[in-house]
């Protein structure tokens, strides 16, 4: 994994997502380009996050004026893919060099679950390619 670092709005995210939620944060990306912040938690740990019928993810998305998503971290790309795409099933995860030698993922969903895997306005694709890039330098493609 690559080392990553946070600004002072991001840092500033994680302390009240944790005193909210009583969920550690592993990590805070601020997604201006879509109007959202994306929490990183530990496996297992989303749902408490998320709260009772997602009722922290409201109260973040209220004080913090954007939309907010908590995916949980992988330790493999395949891991943090799947976490990401959730609930989306992930078929497979095939990684190759493309012809600028950079490696990119290909991500293969169920044809009845690939719009929900893009998301709209490719939204969810966007946040894949984001959180590949940042933790494992990997572009994304779904097929």
């Amino acid at each position: 994994m690559t080392t990553i670092k946070l600004t002072e709005s991001e840092l500033q995210y994680i302390s009240l997502f944790e005193a909210l939620t009583q969920v550690e944060a592993l990590d805070c990306v601020n997604d201006e380009e879509n109007g959202r912040v994306i929490f990183i938690v530990k496996r297992g740990m989303a749902g408490r996050a998320i709260g009772s019928k997602g009722s922290n993810v409201k109260l973040l998305r209220k004080l913090i004026g954007r939309d907010v998503e908590v995916v949980e971290m992988g330790d493999t790309l395949e891991e943090l893919i799947s976490a990401a795409l959730f609930p989306v099933k992930v078929l497979s995860v095939e990684i190759r060099e493309d012809e600028n030698g950079e490696k990119v993922a290909m991500v293969e969903v169920p044809p009845s679950q690939k719009g929900l895997a893009i998301g709209r306005g490719g939204r969810n694709v966007k946040k894949l390619r984001l959180l590949a890039k940042r933790y494992f330098g990997v572009n994304v493609v779904l097929k």
